[in-house]
């Protein structure tokens, strides 16, 4: 697709929303990336004359991503606060998302618009799509300011490129050359002693518990790691530990998951090319639950009323499971 091709198709979504209540909907725990691709959507339609208010379901539930808030004076508005006043006719677009992901409530709205670098597993037919795999959402934002010749101002520079760097873990995970490439256009206008503070600290007292059940509970068959947590952790401390617990010599595919009152919440992350992380969660949950996500990493869930069909031995059922859908024998 040439440059005049994708500045006619932004300018589409420019367009399709120009006159509407125009909701940007993130995942249900947004992380850096997905506040920053919001954020910087959300100041982009401002230079067309097009209010539009962030918006989510479910916590925010990550330090670095309550930071982010502070430090650019980002508003976000939960579902439960919305909820009275939205109409069937409002403008929703799926950011960092998509429509029946399963991490993604179903908003009252219409879902016109979805902008993610996840796969797709459930095909919506929204009125402008723009999904492709690179290594953050936040890189597809940034493409559009590059392609309509707009220079970011020095907080969505910086929210970008912090987003970027988050998201690919300081580009060693899912990177791309196109992330590469927003990092270099990003860079001259971002305030780098910003992403530094933010950068530090992003760890609390009270995760050091987590920490210490994941490596309690550490098993290993093979070259993949399983760790339960036997207590509620947020979604954001489970991809931590599931990264911490990939950082092991031993281990190459991590499998971690906590216990919460709604149900089983997990987190996967691999480093071999023959395993996709994505495919091989959807495999293993077929008929007990929902997951799904990248090559290197991806997220399910398994709701209590799923619990009769994990037998008397949950726990093994999971772990068997897993081997099966990777093709691993158990040890």
């Amino acid at each position: 697709m040439d440059s005049i091709t994708t500045k006619e198709k932004i300018m589409q979504l420019i367009e399709l929303c120009s006159g509407h209540s125009v909701y940007i909907q993130t995942h249900n725990f947004p992380d850096p990336d997905a506040i920053a691709s919001a954020f910087a959507l959300q100041k982009l339609f401002q230079k067309f004359s097009i209010p539009s208010t962030i918006c989510y379901e479910g916590r925010i539930d990550k330090l670095s991503a309550s930071k982010m808030l502070t430090a650019f004076g980002i508003s976000m508005s939960s579902y439960d606060e919305l909820k009275p006043t939205l109409r069937e006719t409002d403008y929703i677009i799926c950011v960092d998302s998509q429509k029946n992901s399963g991490n993604t409530t179903d908003f009252i709205g219409d879902e016109v618009a979805s902008i993610d670098h996840h796969p797709t597993f459930t095909h919506v037919d929204y009125r402008y799509s723009d999904i492709q795999i690179v290594g953050a959402c936040a890189t597809l934002i940034s493409e559009y300011y590059r392609t309509l010749g707009i220079t970011p101002d020095r907080d969505t520079a910086t929210a970008l490129l912090y987003g970027i760097k988050m998201d690919t873990m300081q580009f060693s995970r899912g990177v791309t050359l196109r992330d590469i490439d927003m990092f270099a256009f990003l860079f001259p206008y971002a305030d780098n002693e910003l992403i530094v503070s933010l950068e530090s600290n992003n760890m609390q007292f009270q995760d050091l518990r987590s920490y210490g059940a994941a490596i309690e509970n550490i098993r290993v068959f093979g070259y993949i790691g399983f760790s339960k947590i036997p207590f509620p952790c947020p979604d954001a401390m489970i991809a931590i530990l599931a990264d911490f617990v990939l950082s092991l010599l031993e281990v190459e595919v991590a499998v971690i998951y906590c216990e919460r009152d709604s149900g089983l919440k997990f987190s996967i992350r691999s480093e071999r090319s023959d395993v996709h992380a994505g495919n091989v969660i959807r495999a293993a949950f077929e008929g007990v639950g929902d997951g799904g996500g990248h090559a290197s990493m991806a997220g399910g869930f398994i709701s209590k009323d799923k619990y009769a069909q994990l037998g008397r031995y949950p726990d093994d059922f999971i772990r068997d499971r897993f081997l099966d859908a990777i093709g691993a024998p158990a040890q």
